[in-house]
């Protein structure tokens, strides 16, 4: 019998070793400098589902956008407006000749993440009720984008007809 508890005893601590290491590659705890949102807010988002791809020319950056449920339905749906909890995320990645078939590009390293998040009650300043929020990656850390948010803002504010959204659900996602 008392092999049979420490067997398990060891078991359990090996389940709960394996668990801290899991959670330790969880997004880093990481906070916008002028409107605290967090890396956090977005757990779970490579569960969120594709809305679209981008190419930016002038950054040489590919970029999934994905969204959150709300999100991506609101989208399917061509809401005007989004509703509350919308999330939509932006992961840029850099880009590299594909090694087995060279005139085409793939993704190479993620560049950064950002998000944007309808919130009402929280971001009505700019009129557009978003929140946005965005981490660098450098080397094999993120860090908030110390400039704050207000380039993300002066931005979007030229998508002001489709509810600050350069993105749409792409056809190929539907």
């Amino acid at each position: 019998m008392k092999t049979f508890i420490i067997i398990s005893l060891l078991a359990a601590s090996l389940f709960a070793d394996h668990m801290h290491r899991d959670y330790d590659t969880k997004l880093p705890q990481l906070k916008m400098p002028d409107n605290n949102l967090t890396f956090q807010m977005i757990e779970g988002y490579r569960d969120y589902k594709i809305v679209a791809t981008h190419f930016r020319t002038d950054k040489k950056e590919l970029r999934y956008i994905l969204a959150n449920p709300i999100g991506y339905n609101a989208l399917k749906s061509k809401a005007k407006v989004m509703p509350e909890g919308s999330k939509i995320v932006k992961i840029g990645w850099s880009v590299k000749k594909m090694p087995l078939f060279s005139v085409a590009l793939e993704a190479d390293k993620i560049q950064r993440i950002e998000y944007m998040i309808k919130d009402s009650k929280n971001f009505d300043a700019n009129g557009d009720n978003w929140g946005y929020a965005r981490f660098i990656k450098k080397g094999d850390k993120f860090m908030s984008w110390q400039k704050g948010t207000q380039g993300c803002i002066s931005c979007h504010a030229t998508a002001k007809e489709s509810d600050f959204l350069f993105t749409s659900l792409q056809s190929t996602f539907k």
